[in-house]
Parts: structure tokens; sequence; C-alpha cells
């Protein structure tokens, strides 16, 4: 008899799995049949999911925690190129062509997965080929988002890109729901983020501070003047 704990899990499971873009318009038991397929695992803080170059058989959905996705630079860094939140999904790319991890998967917080095998994807898929568009849309969704992100690093200087991210992460949807404009990360993984030193990045928060822009209490920096730091990211 399955515990009040993992019962908890598959419920919370059900919801986000129905939230994901790509599980939208399951009828109830059409999603309990994916639930019933998927792993759920946790895993602590720092955890790696996988590396970059392993099989990719699986993808995963985000239940709780947020996930970071970075590939290591030439000079022994990492560069970040996405952070998932509840209810996104990762690793589809590898699952669906066959081939090697693109990048390296993290635990950035304590987070709960449900991890979904190959063979069970693509035989939903084939139950569901009105599934396939949605699919289509999060690949062109993760494309534009690193397009983006390859391009600010590329062409904006680091205020620019560091207010941007800071904006971006305060709006994710984990923030949203908590009505909160407090980002949670050490400056060497916003540094990650944008392309910077750590030093640089506390550089320039500490004349943000300064400024009224930012509020900075170790590894939180709240939002003070949201609208001045929009003006920032507008600049070119």
């Amino acid at each position: 008899m399955a515990s009040p704990q993992r019962n908890a899990a598959i419920d919370d499971a059900r919801r986000l799995l129905a939230n994901c873009m790509l599980f939208r318009g399951l009828v109830e038991n059409e999603r309990d049949a994916l639930v019933a397929r998927a792993r759920l695992r946790h895993f602590a803080a720092g955890e790696t999911i996988f590396l970059m170059g392993s099989p990719g058989d699986s993808m995963m959905a985000v239940l709780g925690g947020q996930i970071r996705i970075s590939v290591p630079s030439p000079e022994g860094r990492e560069i970040v190129l996405a952070i998932f939140q509840p209810g996104e999904v990762f690793g589809e790319i590898a699952l669906l062509d066959g081939k090697e991890r693109t990048a390296d998967a993290r635990a950035m917080t304590a987070c709960d997965l449900a991890i979904l095998e190959r063979r069970d994807v693509f035989a939903f898929l084939e139950r569901k080929p009105d599934a396939w568009p949605r699919l289509v849309e999060v690949l062109c969704d993760r494309l534009r988002t690193t397009d983006q992100h390859i391009a600010e690093v590329a062409l904006l200087q680091l205020p620019v890109r560091l207010a941007k991210a800071l904006l971006r992460m305060a709006d994710s949807e984990a923030n949203a729901a908590k009505g909160s404009a407090t980002v949670q990360m050490s400056q060497r993984e916003l540094g990650n983020i944008v392309g910077a030193a750590r030093e640089s990045v506390n550089k320039c928060l500490r004349e943000w501070q300064r400024s009224g822009l930012v509020r900075i209490e170790g590894t939180s920096i709240t939002i003070s003047n949201r609208a001045t730091l929009e003006d920032v990211a507008e600049q070119s």
C-alpha cells in the first residue's frame, strides 16, 4: 500500500503534468496513465541529474524546485543556458533524436522530478498525435530562449544583461505565484548566467544597491526600483 507521502507526490505529479505545455489537454485517465509510467525522484541541492554526453533515454518534468542547465566552457567555467521551474519539462532533445545529452543538468535546489522514459513518451505521442504541435512549440520556445541568451552575452554590456536576467527570474512563474520580487541566487550563479565573473557581478549589484535599485541580503537580491531596472534592461 502506498504511503501518504507517495500518494501526495503522485497527486502533485498529476497536477503539474496537466499544467506542462506538452501534456495540456489530457483527460484524467490519460494523465493518470502517464503518471503511472513516470518514476518520481527527489534530488538534493547540487546533485547531478545528467551530464553532457550521457545517453538521452528519458525526459523530466519539474514537480518542485529549480533545475540548472549548463555547459562547461573551455576555460573550465560553466555557462548557464536555462533554469527550469515547476511545470516545465527538460531533456526532450536527446530523448527525441536518441543521441547524447547536449548539456549538464543539476539541481539548483532540492527538487522533485517525474522522469518519463523514451518508450513511454513515444507511446504517448502515438496515442495522442495532437501533442506533437505542443512539443514543437516547446522546442521552438527553447530555441528562441537560447538564441536570445547567446545574443545578449555576445552583444550587450554587463549591466544590461544582469538587469534582464534579474527581471526574468523575478517574473518566473514560481516568483509570480508568491508575489515576490526577490531572486534567490548566488552572485557566482548569476555570473554563470550572464557570462561574467562573480567580481564583476558583485561590483554592478553594489552600485545598484547604493542607487536604490536592489537590496542584497546574502544570496537574496530584491528588486527595489523595478521601473529604473527596466530602463537599464532596455539600453543597447
